[in-house]
């Protein structure tokens, strides 16, 4: 079975759509931790970014990285700030086994993130 994100990517589980690329979609996380919640994927399906073979990693990245701050500007982000966070693992937080930009915004972020 496909995980969600690849679901969502293929149009099977619904998702409030902010903006698609080529190989790229960006959606509302669902779960909200910030005024503005989106996350940037890949549509193929990269378990997380250790998993990126070497020679995929600047096109995967740049692509999933551009769209994300398309994203921040289009949203009105770009001049008061934003924050774009990946987990990767079980310690660094991730939730998901699909690579993943959060991009977060509308409010002042803090340091150290938590």
């Amino acid at each position: 079975m496909a995980c969600i994100f690849c679901r969502i990517a293929a149009g099977e589980i619904p998702a409030n759509v902010v903006a698609r690329g080529d190989g790229v979609l960006a959606f509302r996380d669902v779960n909200p931790q910030a005024p503005t919640h989106v996350l940037v994927i890949p549509t193929q399906h990269v378990p997380s970014s250790g998993h990126l073979p070497v020679s995929e990693r600047a096109a995967v990245f740049g692509a999933v990285m551009q769209l994300a701050v398309e994203v921040a500007a289009q949203l009105g982000l770009a001049e008061p700030g934003y924050r774009l966070v990946v987990n990767t693992g079980v310690d660094g937080g991730q939730s998901v086994d699909h690579l993943h930009v959060h991009l977060l915004g509308g409010r002042r972020m803090h340091w150290p993130p938590g």
